[in-house]
């Protein structure tokens, strides 16, 4: 074993400062979710819905990522394997809400999408900063940092969202956002879980030949 800090190793979260940044994070996101779930209700917007959701996974998200930092890479992948699931779950959730919604069609509030959308923004870019320090990590930290830079976008789609609800007076610009967003999470999911099952497969193998060739 070689001496000292080895710097081809990604950052894997091993920080009390990174710690600190991280738990920042995951208030202001808990903060958001409840904020936005009870607007979306509000203003009957699924944008916002979608959005909240978001808020609510990367909270859990990144809470798991704070208890497996400096785990073994099984139990790191077995996580990041959670989240896909969850991310799947959550998008199959929002697009067929979406779909529902398409045939109960109601006008959302676009004052209120927009006034709660710059405030997600707001909470979203904080993060982005608090975190950008840290965004070339393992997979556990690149995780945090690409979830909270993807969050910035989602909130920008739902400004255009309340801008075109305004500009058209129908519901049909809320719904197409959240469907994208629905589309996001989904490949979002399919790319966590590959990756996952990628370090899985990895470890399996690891353990094997660590058993002795056995054959």
């Amino acid at each position: 074993m070689g001496a000292g800090h080895n710097h081809d190793v990604a950052f894997d979260g091993m920080s009390d400062d990174y710690r600190r940044r991280l738990i920042a994070v995951i208030a202001i996101n808990a903060a958001m979710f409840v904020v936005e779930m009870t607007a979306g209700q509000l203003s009957g917007s699924q944008a916002l819905k979608a959005d909240a959701l978001d808020f609510f996974a990367d909270s859990v998200t990144y809470g798991a990522s704070l208890v497996v930092i400096g785990m073994a890479l099984r139990t790191r992948a077995m996580v990041a394997a959670a989240k896909g699931v969850s991310l799947l779950l959550m998008g199959l959730w929002v697009l067929g809400t979406t779909l529902y919604r398409i045939f109960y069609m109601g006008v959302p509030e676009a004052d209120v999408m927009g006034i709660v959308a710059v405030l997600a923004l707001a909470a979203n870019v904080a993060s982005v900063l608090i975190l950008v320090r840290y965004k070339d990590g393992d997979a556990n930290v690149r995780s945090v940092w690409l979830c909270s830079r993807n969050d910035a976008i989602g909130n920008v789609a739902v400004m255009i969202a309340a801008l075109g609800v305004w500009g058209t007076a129908t519901g049909w610009p809320d719904l197409i956002v959240a469907g994208i967003m629905a589309t996001l999470f989904l490949t979002s999911a399919v790319k966590i879980l590959i990756q996952a099952r990628g370090e899985l497969r990895r470890v399996a193998e690891d353990h094997a030949h660590s058993h002795g060739h056995t054959h």
